[in-house]
């Protein structure tokens, strides 16, 4: 089944308007969906909508209501609500460019893919991706889509665009309130060489296929073993946790083991190969003596 557009617009630059379709660029993780259930009958809870006083009401007659005082609304129904105008709702206008860098990270929030919507449109497409490319910049413009406007932003990804929600001012903690009682002083020398030695030594190319859930396969696991009726031990990590923070950690020793340990992998990792090869040289040199 092929994937149905999130929104349906224009991407418009000045006077030249670009008919396109955005896609979702993620989907949700793999979870674990739980129901409440009555214990002793075995059955599963339901939820029904319910007016004080009045009891069960007919999903029909439910309309949205803003409270602009204490028990006093006002009703929308959602032939209002869409007719709202806005024309950011199918065209999203490209206002503003900046350098990628310049926008914080915290701001961006979710991404989306962006293609031309018809071969007409593939033209000024490809000229705006290439144009974004050769700047290096970011475009900026404001999108309505389901039930809200938001900020976003435009960049060349591959043969596409990529575009990306970012979140408003006012949806951003300052990070000064919480950062504030942290000392500024800077680290002991030595402390921050062996920091940024164990870093360098666990650098590497970012690979999103080489992290996953553990937490969703463990409660899998924990699923299956009691459909089998098995027993289950469920330790308590409390105890570790207490002897763990009771302990004064001396930063330097526990820095130098880190380090050493890494050396100790990564030996490990280059001597298992030699092993391999050894295993294979092997037949070769039994073959040698027999032609002797």
């Amino acid at each position: 089944m092929a994937a149905r557009p999130y929104w349906k617009g224009q991407i418009r630059l000045a006077l030249v308007s670009i008919p396109v379709e955005v896609y979702s660029a993620t989907k949700s993780g793999a979870t674990i969906a739980f129901n409440q259930i009555h214990e002793p009958s075995g059955k599963r809870i339901k939820y029904e909508k319910v007016v004080p006083g009045i009891g069960p009401v007919d999903v029909d007659e439910i309309v949205k209501g803003f409270e602009y005082a204490k028990g006093e609304y006002v009703l929308l129904d959602e032939e209002e609500i869409e007719g709202v105008k806005l024309e950011s709702k199918k065209t999203l206008e490209l206002t503003q460019f900046v350098e990628a860098q310049d926008i914080d990270e915290i701001y961006f929030e979710k991404p989306f893919y962006v293609v031309p919507a018809d071969d007409l449109a593939e033209e000024a497409f490809i000229v705006l991706r290439e144009a974004l490319r050769r700047s290096n910049k970011v475009g900026l413009g404001q999108l309505a889509m389901r039930g809200r406007e938001y900020v976003v932003s435009v960049k060349a990804c591959g043969r596409g665009l990529v575009m990306e929600t970012l979140r408003y001012a006012d949806e951003v903690n300052k990070a000064a309130s919480y950062f504030r009682d942290i000392g500024e002083g800077d680290p002991d020398e030595e402390l921050l060489d062996l920091a940024t030695t164990l870093i360098d030594k666990k650098t590497g190319r970012f690979d999103a296929s080489d992290f996953h859930d553990r937490y969703v396969e463990a409660l899998r696991d924990l699923i299956e073993r009691k459909k089998k009726g098995k027993t289950l031990n469920v330790e308590s990590e409390d105890g570790d946790a207490e002897s763990r923070g009771s302990n004064v950690v001396d930063l330097m020793a526990a820095l130098k083991k880190s380090i050493g340990g890494a050396d100790g992998a990564k030996s490990k990792a280059k001597a298992t190969p030699a092993k391999k090869s050894a295993t294979k040289a092997a037949p070769k040199r039994a073959a040698a003596r027999k032609r002797a």
